[in-house]
């Protein structure tokens, strides 16, 4: 685990802030380079697909050539969603760091983990890396949503 590579994640992070995306930032390391980075764009894009973590595991995969992304680790800066903990594992990614705890949706342990399964792929775990810093960007997007909206009834 790195933190260099949780703060490039946060980058990835503020990009999605700064396009008034939910702030979540992903990147993707082989061999201590990042191959890969990506933001949510799912506003953008209008795709539910268009999670930072799936971006990142598209780009990581056409950059290699490959789907499988075994010797491949993820920095994210919000705990992975079901649909995204299951691409990661189908990608065969090695082992998972994430920042802030995501206790509606988290797929690692905050609603349910789905790494515990026994699947053919297992994938290492670590969460609460820089955890503070990735709150904090996701706090302060959502209470300026807030207080916009209410400028606005």
């Amino acid at each position: 685990m790195d933190v260099k590579f949780m703060i490039q994640a946060l980058k990835e992070a503020q990009k999605a802030y700064d396009k008034n995306e939910v702030p979540i930032g992903c990147v993707i390391v082989l061999n201590g380079k990042i191959i890969a980075r990506a933001h949510n764009l799912r506003e953008k894009k209008q795709s539910i697909l268009s999670h930072a973590e799936v971006l990142a595991i598209e780009k990581a995969c056409k950059k290699l050539n490959t789907w499988r992304l075994e010797d491949c680790d993820m920095y994210v800066t919000l705990e992975p969603c079901s649909m995204c903990s299951g691409a990661i594992i189908q990608s065969r990614i090695k082992n998972l760091y994430y920042g802030a705890s995501e206790f509606k949706t988290g797929a690692c342990g905050s609603v349910f983990n789905l790494f515990d399964y026994k699947f053919n792929h297992q994938v290492n775990v670590c969460g609460g890396i820089m955890k503070d810093e990735c709150e904090s960007i996701l706090k302060t997007f959502f209470k300026k949503l807030r207080n916009k909206k209410k400028n606005l009834e």
